[in-house]
């Protein structure tokens, strides 16, 4: 037994285990008639109800990197890092009014085939070798390196390699039985995740109130938090001066402000909620209603987000700062594991199966993903172009085997350096570049039938050209200060342009190429898609639901604006 993990623990991750894998497995035996079923297996074509869409786009999301990242990001920011969540949740709105019915009223099942129908196979063929590429050496191996780390540190810091085979292990025993097995195991994940969270952010905020003399109250504690930290629970970071600090010019830079919600974060979460197969996998094998609900249920459950991965960084913090957390290790990063350390027996092995529910949700989403790209848009058209259900589904299988395996084995050392950099710094690293360019090519493919498929071959290489330029070398070029732009120093001897800025330059410049460029072809593109007013109406339901988010998002914004 570890110093940190007691038997108690142990045995309530072990209960855990034991239902998760119990509840995957009866869901597997109800499906076996339909085993061999290729949509069946990669969408759970009509068999997702609204509540399992919903919890498993939230269990998917929610991993490591924002147990650990974002966590972090509340030490160091505060609560404007909440914004990530908080706008996910309108952007799932926009998601699930406009473009959940363009996907299916055009039966495309997968990202590829999107490209396919509206523009080219070349198009669609390159995407899907990128998205590959992208979901296996960036999103899963961060996912697998983080969450092995974060774990083991918990359970003494021997067990790393040990770790991490359990961690893939378990998500390949979830996702081999298909999309319906992920997505309703999901529901048990996300249910772990949201109660081990809200325990972990209780006696974060109890421990604050006790160690300032207000007992074991967490109303107080959080009082506590707005009293010693008021700069923390400021949603907008003020734009640096001649007199701010490195530190201030820093939290700018993460997040800059009122810049950031006219630039890059509405392109984060339009692109990662709307055109990405790992989150609309879920709702594309639903009918339009349930596929609504379920994408505005996850909606609602974002705004609990920030409740559970970022207030015990906020915690950290205070504590940190007047000399209450000296088992803080590794700065920001640590935040969360060293929150952890004040958990009672028990409710510390919650805490670690809430973190690992997410891991190994996001994992299990992220190969079935990765399997249904390679099977429906790779294997099945280039490959064996006659294979049946049966060997798709097989295909499939062997596809999540060895994306798994690839990413065990660029973690087991890791190969890529995810450690040095920091996995959340990892993910949007090489996320980031291409987001302007994908989002442009998708946006403007639903909603201009003019856009070519020369537009949009162009306008994902120039989104990524345009990304590098801005980020890597426009203040050398260009100067710190421009029309455009403003770079501050980063505290290396360089200076930075705002990355979410740089995403809101890069975004409407390829805009406008992939624009000028689609005049050069006829008025109404031949494979644009056919819209009408229709796919667009919402029920009186659905417009509730929307208006209780909307006014939701809209109180904590006048509170801690």
């Amino acid at each position: 037994m570890s110093q940190n993990l007691a038997f108690a623990d142990y045995a309530v991750f072990i209960i855990y285990f034991i239902v998760v894998s119990t509840y995957g497995y009866t869901i597997y035996r109800k499906r076996e008639k339909n085993e061999h079923d290729a949509k069946a297996y990669f969408l759970a074509e009509g068999t997702l109800t609204w509540w399992a869409i919903g919890a498993s786009l939230i269990a998917s999301n929610i991993s490591a990197e924002q147990f650990i990242g974002m966590s972090g990001e509340g030490f160091f920011l505060g609560i404007a890092v909440a914004a990530y969540e908080w706008i996910a949740a309108i952007a799932l709105i926009i998601v699930a009014v406009w473009f959940i019915p363009v996907y299916l009223k055009n039966k495309i099942y997968t990202m590829p085939q999107f490209l396919k129908t509206r523009y080219n196979e070349s198009t669609a063929l390159i995407m899907a070798v990128f998205w590959l590429f992208l979901y296996v050496f960036v999103n899963l191996t961060s996912i697998l390196y983080l969450g092995a780390v974060a774990i083991n540190g918990l359970a003494g810091g021997e067990y790393l390699h040990a770790i991490m085979i359990g961690l893939a292990l378990f998500a390949l025993l979830i996702s081999l039985g298909g999309m319906k097995v992920v997505a309703y195991t999901d529901v048990i994940q996300v249910a772990v995740l949201i109660i081990g969270g809200l325990v972990t952010s209780y006696i974060a905020l109890t421990t604050v109130g006790e160690y300032f003399g207000f007992g074991h109250d967490a109303i107080a504690g959080f009082n506590v938090l707005m009293e010693k930290a008021p700069e923390h629970f400021k949603m907008i970071i003020p734009e640096p001066t001649a007199a701010s600090s490195q530190n201030d010019i820093n939290k700018y830079l993460t997040f800059p402000g009122l810049m950031s919600y006219l630039a890059g974060i509405w392109i984060i979460n339009l692109n990662y909620w709307g055109c990405n197969q790992y989150i609309t996998q879920r709702a594309l094998g639903a009918d339009l209603q349930t596929a609504r609900n379920g994408i505005l249920f996850a909606g609602m459950l974002k705004l609990l987000m920030p409740l559970i991965v970022m207030l015990p960084g906020i915690a950290a913090f205070v504590l940190h700062e007047n000399g209450h957390l000296p088992q803080l290790v590794g700065g920001k990063d640590g935040a969360y594991s060293a929150m952890l350390t004040f958990l009672p027996t028990g409710l510390k092995g919650l805490s670690v199966a809430a973190l690992t529910a997410a891991i190994v949700a996001s994992l299990a989403g992220k190969v079935n993903s990765i399997s249904t790209i390679y099977t429906l848009d790779v294997h099945k058209k280039y490959i064996q172009k006659e294979a049946t259900d049966r060997a798709q589904v097989n295909i499939g299988r062997y596809a999540v085997f060895a994306a798994m395996l690839l990413a065990v084995l660029f973690t087991w050392n890791d190969v890529l350096g995810i450690g040095g950099v920091g996995g959340f710094t990892y993910i949007q690293k090489y996320t980031g570049f291409i987001s302007p360019g994908v989002f442009a090519m998708f946006f403007l493919g639903m909603f201009w039938k003019r856009t070519t498929g020369t537009a949009a071959i162009v306008g994902v290489i120039s989104g990524f050209l345009l990304s590098v330029l801005f980020n890597e070398f426009a203040p050398a070029l260009f100067g710190n200060e421009t029309l455009l732009y403003t770079a501050f120093a980063n505290g290396k001897g360089g200076f930075e342009i705002p990355f979410h800025i740089c995403m809101g330059l890069s975004f409407v410049f390829t805009m406008l190429l992939m624009i000028a460029i689609s005049f050069a072809g006829p008025k109404v593109n031949p494979k644009a898609f056919e819209l009408d007013t229709e796919m667009f109406k919402i029920k009186p339901q659905t417009t509730v639901l929307i208006v209780i988010t909307l006014l939701i998002i809209f109180a904590l914004y006048v509170k801690f604006w």
